[in-house]
């Protein structure tokens, strides 16, 4: 099996546990991880067109918006969810037990430089992804539409 392979074998992997943490627990572990909170992120997936879900942390959010890193941990390839809201940016975001509906989009370099601080400052591990790849990390925008 490929290095690529085994990456994304245990993203998904840890997806599930997550989702199963998650349910058996009534929803009271794991919902702040690193201090962020957990985001069940719903996506249609690009190729398929069926319905995606995938957890995430927002590293930067607020009443009107939920920020998302694109990171897969260093990887040198973007993440699918993020593939995925490339080619159907709307989505549906689960964060604190209410689902909203969002329009996602790609920051722009400035206002990447002005997020990527408060990114950072949340959970250092980013700064440590953006070493590991040539690959500029996008940082998602997800504003509320509701």
């Amino acid at each position: 099996m490929n290095t690529n392979a085994l990456v994304d074998r245990a993203a998904k992997l840890m997806n599930v546990a997550h989702r199963i943490i998650l349910k058996v627990s009534g929803n009271r572990l794991l919902t702040n991880p690193f201090g962020m909170p957990v985001v069940e992120l719903h996506t249609v997936g690009r190729k398929s067109g069926l319905p995606r879900s995938c957890y995430l942390t927002s590293p930067v959010h607020d009443s009107n918006r939920v920020v998302l890193v694109a990171s897969k941990g260093g990887d040198d390839r973007n993440p699918d969810w993020y593939r995925n809201l490339q080619s159907n940016p709307d989505a549906e975001l689960v964060i604190h037990g209410s689902r909203r509906k969002a329009h996602a989009r790609t920051a722009s370099a400035d206002e990447k430089a002005e997020l990527w601080p408060q990114i950072v400052a949340a959970y250092k591990g980013y700064a440590n992804y953006q070493q590991r790849t040539d690959r500029d990390i996008p940082v998602v925008i997800c504003e509320f539409r509701d």
